[in-house]
């Protein structure tokens, strides 16, 4: 099985909670989707290359740490002295809200990439709100032109960022008409595009994406793949917090395909049905990337879901 390289942010998230005199608070906790995602790939079990920006600061230091602690390789992060980007986070029921303060997480830029790190990878991930940031748009972009590796794409759209929907909707769509696999949420399909999930998943497999997977929650998910749609319905969980729940099935969806090796057609079905597995366990947790599972918990929970090859 070789690794999936995963270009995007991190951060540290500060979760809305109650202290023990009942007043508001906040929790600190690592956290930034493409960071989810690497950690969630290492968990699984799968090869992760986590490629963006990282503060020297303290909190830089314990997210740079995290990875490290979690198998995850950091030869192609680029660590920056500038103080880490946060991101507030407020909740609705069990759905997070975020507002962003800082920049840390957008300084990777096209010079920075290892070129040796991409062209050895079988999957190359990217997306979510560094590509707001133009120096690393333009290592996205960079990174997407390396020919081999399976080229996966979440936007992960963040409404509070959006000052110009309609050009981050051009960006994404750009990066989906080169994607073997696009990953969104129904949340992304309204933001973006304002339209269903299958009126989305048509307009992005039209442009070129190869498979399309629409998150809907506890709804499950529609897959396109080849011009066949088909609903999936995840497993019933009592969640907690949904925060990193999108980033846990787009892992378990990079493991699938490092599974499967690049060359072979995936069984797409049993793909996604193993990703909402992973994504229930992580919403039955607090937390974005401490409540990621490991292969031996989806193992335990869902057997009939974990890929056999």
């Amino acid at each position: 099985m070789g690794y999936a390289v995963v270009l995007g942010e991190a951060l540290i998230d500060l979760l809305e909670t109650e202290l023990s005199d009942g007043e508001p608070g906040y929790r600190p906790a690592v956290g930034g989707a493409p960071f989810n995602v690497a950690v969630g790939v290492a968990r699984l079990g799968g090869g992760a290359e986590f490629v963006g920006s990282v503060s020297t600061d303290r909190l830089g230091e314990r997210l740079h740490g995290f990875l490290l602690n979690n198998g995850v390789g950091t030869g192609g992060a680029k660590r920056v002295g500038v103080p880490t980007t946060l991101a507030l986070t407020s909740f609705a029921g069990a759905e997070p809200d975020f507002a962003f303060y800082g920049d840390s997480h957008g300084m990777l830029g096209p010079d920075d990439l290892d070129p040796a790190l991409l062209a050895g990878a079988d999957v190359v991930y990217t997306g979510s709100i560094a590509m707001l940031r133009p120096p690393t748009l333009a290592a996205a972009r960079a990174a997407w032109k390396v020919p081999g590796p399976w080229r996966v794409f979440d936007p992960n759209a963040r409404p509070r960022l959006l000052t110009d929907v309609a050009g981050y909707r051009a960006v994404v769509e750009e990066f989906a008409a080169g994607a073997d696999l696009m990953k969104l949420s129904a949340a992304d399909a309204t933001v973006l595009w304002d339209a269903d999930e299958a009126t989305v998943a048509a307009r992005l497999a039209d442009l070129g994406a190869g498979t399309v997977v629409v998150t809907r929650g506890a709804a499950g998910a529609l897959l396109r793949s080849e011009g066949t749609v088909e609903e999936i319905p995840a497993p019933r969980v009592v969640a907690i917090d949904a925060t990193g729940a999108g980033d846990s099935v787009m892992a378990a969806l990079i493991h699938g395909l490092l599974l499967t090796g690049r060359g072979t057609r995936p069984d797409w079905p049993a793909l996604v049905r193993y990703a909402l597995a992973v994504g229930a366990l992580t919403v039955e947790g607090r937390g974005g990337a401490t409540a990621l599972p490991t292969a031996e918990r989806v193992r335990g929970r869902f057997p009939e879901a974990v890929p056999t090859n």
